[in-house]
């Protein structure tokens, strides 16, 4: 189940702090919640605990500025706001490092609601787009992106293999059966494919089956066993070896993780 998002004020000045949380409320209509902090301390205390999807802080706070919270958040945390940054001052040096820190709109005080409004919602946008691009990249694996973009200039044999493999990806498939199949020498299709594909045989094969693994772990409720046997993996154990070997953890720590994050956004 989706979350609702959460976008989190932090300023200490309470009129301030009142108005832009009486206006996200009423423009909201309970779409949103709408939290505050009084300061950077206690909106890093509350951001232990919580997930806020858009944070709107001054600049100039008592302790921890507004810029070094959002530098504390993204060094950090895994899940990282999108960030609008309020001030009293325009100021270049301010403006400049929030830009380097990723922040989405600077607005100077005092703030005119429906600019507030205008900048939370593009801000929101930016925070969809940014969590839809984070899931792809889940799901990516550069090195075979590389080898799908030069595709065009491969022999036909390579290209054949490729398209083998992609097919019968949930077979055990060897480079000899490969080879036969091509009425080449296996040796020389070795040196073919790697020369091609900058990939050895056994490194693409690995690489296709974990990408389309992390994809049943996503869109299925598959077990790891019936997903390692729909991979081409006779071997739960080798399979959760060489999926640990590429992803940094087991397939049901990256499925339970990712699901996460997604049901956060």
């Amino acid at each position: 189940m989706k979350q609702t998002k959460t976008i989190l004020v932090v300023e200490d000045e309470p009129r301030t702090r009142q108005g832009f949380t009486k206006t996200l409320e009423a423009w909201s209509a309970g779409r949103y919640k709408i939290e505050w902090a009084d300061s950077g301390q206690a909106a890093l205390a509350w951001l232990e605990d919580h997930v806020a999807h858009l944070l709107i802080t001054d600049i100039r706070m008592p302790g921890i500025s507004g810029l070094e919270l959002i530098e504390m958040q993204q060094r950090h945390k895994q899940f990282k706001p999108v960030a609008i940054i309020i001030s009293g001052y325009a100021e270049f040096e301010y403006a400049q490092k929030a830009m380097q820190l990723g922040v989405v709109n600077y607005l100077l005080k005092p703030v005119d609601k429906h600019k507030l409004v205008q900048a939370v919602e593009q801000a929101l946008l930016v925070e969809d787009d940014r969590h839809r691009i984070e899931t792809m990249e889940k799901l990516v694996d550069p090195r075979l992106l590389e080898t799908k973009e030069t595709d065009t200039q491969y022999t036909p044999q390579v290209r054949e293999a490729l398209s083998f493999l992609d097919e019968h990806l949930h077979e055990p498939i060897t480079m000899r059966q490969v080879a036969d199949r091509l009425h080449l020498n296996p040796s020389y299709f070795s040196v073919l494919f790697k020369e091609q594909t900058e990939l050895t045989f056994s490194e693409y094969i690995s690489r296709l089956r974990v990408l389309r693994a992390k994809e049943l772990l996503l869109r299925t409720t598959l077990s790891v066993g019936e997903i390692a046997e729909r991979v081409g993996y006779q071997s739960d154990k080798y399979f959760i070896k060489v999926f640990k070997g590429y992803e940094g953890m087991s397939p049901s720590k990256y499925r339970s993780q990712t699901k996460e994050t997604e049901e956060n956004a």
